[in-house]
């Protein structure tokens, strides 16, 4: 690629170690170490330990490749680590023979104590006799405390008896004006409904209605009664008239009138002083008007509805006057006896202080006693432990014979143990060196001091096996740990191990960093660098090399442009919270990689364990005689531990034989819970791999195990253990279900369930890998040798898995069956609902639920989502096809002022109108800043928002630090366009907000982000994640509407005026919206252009909706339409034939037939209608009736429109699951990269060579009266830029998978989807539009190359193969060209008609 380069350079390949090299080196460096004191042994031994060394070199060299084909992790081997092995070789065989000089050391001490100990027995029986007579006088002392307070007792008795009497009589007072008081509350529960009829019926009328009475000349009958009793109940006065006859009478019509024109005339009644009404009014009332037939509602109703409600107004006050003035004295009587309450409960208080007093007395007394007491049983104590003392003394001494020779013996046997240590040495010595980067399938191993490892697992160290090796490989390896952490199990480890020791953590991207380091390493302290990337800032060498030097007889090291001294008590820890970082060997040589990556069986550890290292007696007795000073026997714990050494010299095998027996039972009990273990942690591990689908799918260890302490906690409880933990697995897995269906897209929630549902059989061993594969990829093959038996309607795609599918175990003979039962085949093909079809027999009978779905994916891969659907509700429950609808409120439930909640983008979806809302109903105003000085002072209140962008960061870090101190909520909008700042914002989040002491509980910290692979992990991992998508089906869709904002506010649905209308129009523009979401599922078929109608498209029309229906008689359909149709939904479409499409659809909902037609039908299937007028809840109930999987007909569509929406989601859905799988062979005893060699030979044996340009453009040169000949040579340039790359990217992959090249990332993913027979994506760069696989993808290139090599050689083909051009649009401009040309006609005027053939496709000649 650069020959300058090359030719002005000398090249020196340097290639891996050969073994006679790595035997060298390791004689040279283990050349001067003694492996044994026999000198004739030690070269024996010698040479055995370099050639293991070779050999653990070289082996783990390989495993490391068959780490990267499985798991697609990288691991350097270098010789960087055979220098390392060495070197930890040397260390820790000087370490571990230190150890054995101490242990020899440490029973030579014990054994002069116990020698020392024969001549202690001292004067143990002089100390008794001094403490026997402070025993007889502390003895009187409580005698005679015992006789006072027998007296007080009594004093204290006839106090309380007299405080019981006065209770008592206290007691029935307040018992008598209970009784009073309820029979008030009673009479009122009766006067009250009165009192609100009353309200009501003022309630019902309007200022029109009072006019029109007020209007009256001559009113009727009913009208005048009525106005005369308001009148009267007012005491408003009549007029005085003479009537025909000469008698005066009075005429309250004038008044009335008057009355009625006081503007205040309602409020007059509402506030009528009813409790108070003079007698005379009432009489009067009740004379005249209340026995009155005339005087009904009923009646006045049909001459005035004004006058109605009044009428009942003056009835439910006289009914309500009634009651009152019933209740009056009896509150009077309440009054006087609540009076005699007091009086009593006043003398009762004082008698209970004088009891008090004397109480309060007795019990001082009866402390000085308790003290005496205690005292005295000291002394008591104390008398008897000496009288112990000199018991166990005397056997003590007596005993310790047999642990003399006991101890002799191990003094020997560790002397011979110092010589056989190297093997033990060496074998941990390559763990430390090379297998830090594994995960516990790839090394097993245990070595370490049993009291150290409890430290490390009470600061935090997880307590199985795999991180146990992890931290032994941390202390022991000479290089510095770099710590794979995605969890933070190491970061809380060290953290927690180093607190006393001033650890100091820093970050790269703090700005002081540097300063930081310098100070841990002049000064001594420990230093944790977290969440480091794949690259290291080359400041840190000189400290990863540890390149310190002598100076002044001190050591010193460069840091940056600064020399300081260096500490030997200086340690350093680095962590990555990265998944799977690629770390290249010029920063592996300088670190210790350790993986401290969770794996399957570490979590059931963790999960399952609970029992204590226990420590060997002896070394507690050792312990105990090398520490104790002095005479052993006045030490206590010497002795109690000491004591049994008389019996351990005789019974030591029977204590082991309780202690296992012990152990057995403890384990027992926690085994019996291990499937709950296994099943969280096969839980756990599918939550981990989606983020292989998407960057956004983080979720940390501690919230995935407060999940499973909350279910412990709140599954249903049982004593029957097989019933308990089939609770716990079903909680556990529906809250994992639950909790993680909020945070993720749409297009993954049935992926979710489905491997769930998948690991939960793969637990129980019901799943077979290799079919669990062949699932998803269909095999991978490039040739079929059988012929289709069916080519008439079976596609051979579907021939050639059935063919691949035979060679399962499973499905032996199944593709010759298959041939002989084709019109039964051919019955489930063209079913409308294959999954549900019984398979012919055997089958139907053979094949399990699994196996059934592959036949499916086989013959009918569009229907695989319900057959999926189905799968999962078969083998777990139907809740997990019904992801939960997006809830805010929850979320906010479960989040604190240190966890963010962070919303995940799509496009179309805006969460911020509905986050608006939510803060309103918590009482949070909201304030858009739009410059730095916009930000609202300390103190302000409500949420905050900024859209971060370039300059928004230190606005964004400024309002957070003033809603922490406000305890007030911050939005942080389009977080992935401030990738450069999402470090800051890291920083923010792990210290500004987890601060309890500055961060008050009300603050709330709200991110929104599109997917983005720089987000930060942690954040990720510790907020409350959500999505807010529209729901997949139409069922969802509606549903997700009527429970959301503002339909499911019940005051806004029951709001309106006309509500049979308002609810049938309001279903109807549901239905409307979910229907032109869901089109766009089904592509160009759909829309011609995709839409993204939002949730704020519906809410709008709904509120305009309720407001036209609310101020018209009728509702005017056609502004609605035009609203919503041309306005609020049609002002995002831009293609006129869309626009036609969404008001016709919208006319089948805004229309007078859904209003009045209760079997108005929205399609012909008839299961879609607007329900009948009911409650809220009916609707949500007729809603979750509905089709889980809509049929194409309610859209308007086809039935087959569904085919290829559904071949999509199918393939879309079997990508996501292999994302999530570790990268490993079809099975046949073959590496992957043994296959993909063979693969990429097998295809390159096909491809022809490429087509010569120069030859074709000879044969058929540039002429006017033939466009073809220009066509066959755009499309040969085009298919040869294509087979070039095919043919370069195939023979570059089996130089790499031979190690000639780098693989590369281009290369790897070739090599990936070769695994899963996927075209990879550098091919499809270069290629024509293709959604085949990968084997019928080169079969169509081949017979593409083949059709334009026979149309070379062979002339222009009378039939042309339209789709096998890779531009067929140039070939049909061609032949217009080559019509116009002849026939001298504008091309413009010319267009395509058809003709149908009976030929398909070869002709004799051209017609």
């Amino acid at each position: 690629m650069f020959p300058s380069l090359i030719n002005c350079c000398t090249i020196d390949w340097f290639m891996a170690w050969p073994q006679d090299a790595l035997e060298l080196v390791a004689n040279k460096f283990l050349e001067y170490v003694e492996m044994s004191q026999d000198k004739v042994r030690d070269t024996e031994v010698r040479d055995q330990t370099i050639e293991m060394c070779q050999h653990f070199h070289q082996s783990v060299r390989a495993m490391s490749d068959r780490y990267y084909d499985t798991l697609r992790r990288r691991n350097y081997v270098t010789p960087t680590s055979y220098l390392e092995l060495i070197k930890t070789f040397k260390r820790l065989l000087d370490q571990k023979r230190m150890e054995i000089l101490t242990l020899k050391e440490r029973y030579i001490v014990g054994l002069q104590k116990l020698d020392y100990s024969e001549q202690q027995v001292n004067s143990l029986q002089e100390m008794l006799i001094k403490l026997k007579p402070e025993l007889i006088e502390k003895g009187k002392q409580v005698a005679e405390l015992l006789i006072v307070i027998g007296k007080e007792r009594e004093r204290v008795e006839a106090v309380k008896i007299n405080v019981e009497e006065d209770e008592k009589v206290a007691n029935n007072a307040a018992m008598e004006a209970k009784a009073i008081k309820d029979e008030c509350e009673e009479q009122l529960n009766i006067a009250m409904p009165l009192l609100n009829a009353a309200v009501n019926a003022l309630d019902t009328l309007k200022q029109n209605d009072i006019t029109i009475v007020k209007n009256f000349t001559n009113p009727p009958l009913g009208v005048r009664l009525v106005m005369e009793s308001i009148c009267i109940m007012k005491q408003i006065k009549p007029e005085k008239k003479v009537d025909g006859s000469g008698k005066a009478v009075e005429n309250y019509w004038p008044a009335a009138k008057r009355m009625l024109g006081d503007m205040k005339f309602l409020d007059s009644l509402k506030d009528y002083d009813k409790d108070d009404i003079p007698p005379p009014v009432m009489k009067k009332i009740r004379e005249s008007y209340i026995n009155n037939p005339d005087f009904d509602p009923q009646i006045i109703k049909n001459v005035s509805s004004a006058c109605e409600g009044l009428c009942k107004w003056v009835k439910a006050m006289e009914k309500y006057d009634k009651v009152i003035k019933v209740v009056a004295p009896k509150k009077r009587s309440l009054e006087s006896a609540e009076a005699v309450l007091g009086t009593q409960m006043a003398k009762l208080e004082e008698k209970r202080a004088e009891l008090k007093a004397v109480t309060d007395e007795l019990n001082e007394l009866e402390d000085n006693l308790a003290s005496n007491q205690n005292e005295k049983q000291n002394l008591e104590a104390n008398i008897e432990l000496t009288k112990v003392k000199i018991d166990r003394a005397e056997k003590l001494i007596s005993g310790l014979g047999g642990e003399k020779e006991r101890w002799t013996k191990n003094v020997e046997d560790l002397t011979e143990t110092y010589d056989n240590i190297v093997g033990d040495v060496l074998l941990s010595a390559s763990i430390v060196a090379y297998l830090g980067p594994f995960i516990l399938d790839y090394r097993q191993a245990n070595l370490g001091n049993p009291v150290k490892i409890r430290d490390w697992q009470i600061a935090g160290l997880p307590v199985d096996n795999y991180s146990l090796e992890n931290a032994l490989v941390v202390m022991n390896a000479n290089r510095w740990p770099l710590m794979i952490d995605p969890q933070g199990q190491a970061n809380k480890w060290i953290k927690n191990m180093e607190k006393l020791n001033k650890l100091e953590v820093i970050k790269l991207s703090d700005p002081n960093y540097s300063r930081q380091l310098e100070n841990c390493v002049q000064f001594g302290n420990p230093c944790l660098l977290e969440n480091v990337g794949e690259e290291l800032d080359p400041i840190l060498d000189p400290v990863l090399l540890k390149q310190t030097f002598k100076q002044n007889n001190m050591d010193y090291i460069r840091v940056g442009d600064n020399i300081i001294e260096y500490s030997k008590d200086f340690k350093f820890y680095i962590t990555t919270r990265l998944r799977n970082p690629h770390y290249l060997p010029e920063v592996s040589v300088k670190v210790t990689l350790i993986n401290f990556m969770i794996t399957l069986l570490g979590l059931e550890d963790q999960f399952a364990k609970n029992k204590r290292q226990l420590k060997e007696i002896e070394d507690k007795i050792l312990e105990v005689l090398s520490s104790s000073e002095g005479n052993i026997l006045d030490d206590e714990s010497a002795i109690e531990i000491l004591s049994s050494s008389k019996v351990l010299s005789q019974e030591i095998s029977e204590k082991q034989e309780i202690a296992s027996v012990t152990e057995e039972e403890i384990d027992k009990v926690r085994d019996g819970y291990k499937p709950v273990a296994k099943h969280g942690s096969i839980l756990f591990f599918v939550i981990q791999d989606l983020a292989n689908i998407d960057p956004m799918y983080q979720y940390s260890l501690s919230w995935f195990i407060n999940l499973y302490i909350q279910s412990i906690l709140n599954s249903k409880q049982t004593s029957v253990l097989s019933e308990r933990i089939d609770n716990l697995n079903e909680h556990f897995t529906y809250s994992i279900y639950l909790n993680v269906c909020r945070s993720l897209f749409e297009k993954d929630k049935l992926l979710f369930s489905f491997l769930l549902c998948i690991g939960i059989q793969k637990q129980e061993g019901t799943i077979d890998d290799r079919e669990w594969r062949f699932l998803l990829t269909g095999g991978v093959a490039l040739e079929n040798p059988f012929p289709n038996p069916a080519s008439a309607w079976l596609p051979e795609k579907s021939w050639s898995e059935i063919v691949r599918c035979s060679d399962l175990p499973a499905f032996k003979g199944f593709m010759d069956q298959f041939k002989s039962l084709l019109s039964q085949w051919k019955n489930i093909y063209d079913s409308p609902s294959p999954e549900t079809e019984d398979l012919p027999k055997p089958w139907c009978e053979r094949l399990d639920k699994l196996q059934k779905l592959i036949v499916l994916r086989c013959l009918r891969p569009d229907k695989m989502i319900p057959a999926i659907q189905n799968f999962i509700v078969d083998t777990m429950e139907h809740k997990y096809v019904e992801p939960p609808t997006f809830d805010l409120s929850l979320s906010f439930s479960d989040s604190s002022f240190f966890t963010p909640l962070i919303f995940v983008l799509s496009p179309g979806a805006d969460p911020m109108a509905g986050l608006y809302r939510f803060a309103e109903e918590k009482g949070v105003s909201y304030h858009v800043p739009k410059t730095f000085n916009d930000i609202k002072s300390p103190g302000s209140k409500g949420l905050q928002t900024i859209s971060l962008g370039q300059g928004q960061g230190p606005i964004a870090e400024k309002m957070i630090q003033e809603a922490v101190e406000d305890g007030t909520w911050v939005v942080l909008q389009n977080c992935h366009l401030a990738a450069s700042w999402l470090g800051e914002l890291e920083r923010i989040c792990e210290t500004i907000i987890t601060d309890p002491a500055k961060t008050k509980p009300s603050f709330r910290l709200w991110l929104t982000s599109y997917p983005s692979p720089v987000f930060p992990v942690s954040v990720l991992q510790n907020g409350v994640k959500m999505t807010n998508e529209p729901p997949k089906g139409l069922r969802a869709n509606l549903l997700r509407s009527y429970l959301n904002d503002p339909i499911s506010d019940p005051e806004f649905f029951n709001l309106c005026n006309k509500p049979v209308v308002f609810e049938k129009l309001l279903f109807g523009l549901c239905f409307f919206h979910g229907l032109v979401q869901e089109r766009r599922k089904f592509g160009p078929l759909g829309w011609n252009i995709p839409y993204e109608f939002n949730e704020s498209d519906l809410r709008i029309s709904v509120r305009q909706l309720e407001m036209f229906v609310n101020d018209y008689d009728a509702p005017p359909l056609e502004a609605l339409t035009y609203l919503t149709g041309e306005c609020n939904y049609g002002g995002r479409v831009t293609d006129d034939l869309d626009r036609r499409l969404i008001l016709s659809l919208l006319k089948i909902f805004y229309s007078e037939e859904i209003i009045s037609d209760d079997e108005y039908k929205f399609s012909t299937s008839g299961l879609y209608y607007a329900p009948p007028k009911g409650t809220y809840n009916n609707y949500i109930e007729y809603i979750r009736k509905l089709p889980l999987m809509p049929h194409p007909e309610v859209f308007g569509l086809h039935e087959n429109a569904d085919i290829s929406k559904d071949q999509q989601e199918t393939q879309q859905l079997f990508e996501g699951i292999l994302l999530t799988l570790p990268r490993q062979s079809a099975g046949g005893g073959k590496s992957s990269q043994e296959i993909i060699e063979e693969l990429a030979s097998d295809i390159l044996s096909k491809i022809p060579p490429d087509f010569n340009l120069d030859e074709v453009q000879n044969r058929y040169p540039v002429r006017y009266n033939e466009s073809m000949n220009t066509v066959l040579l755009q499309e040969l340039i085009r298919f040869n830029r294509l087979i070039q790359v095919v043919r370069t990217s195939l023979q570059d992959i089996k130089k790499a998978i031979k190690g000639l090249v780098v693989m590369s990332a281009d290369l790897e993913d070739v090599f990936d989807s070769m695994m899963v027979g996927k075209v990879p994506s550098v091919w499809a760069s270069k290629s024509y539009p293709s959604l085949k696989p990968l084997g019928s993808y080169i079969t169509d290139l081949i017979a593409r190359l083949q059709f334009f090599k026979d149309w070379i050689y062979s002339g222009t083909p009378p039939v042309f193969w339209i789709s096998g051009f890779y531009f067929t649009q140039s070939f049909l401009t061609g032949v217009l060209q080559n019509y116009a040309r002849k026939y001298k006609t504008p091309i413009d005027h010319l267009g395509y008609e058809f003709e149908v053939t009976t030929t398909e496709t070869s002709m004799a000649s051209k017609p």
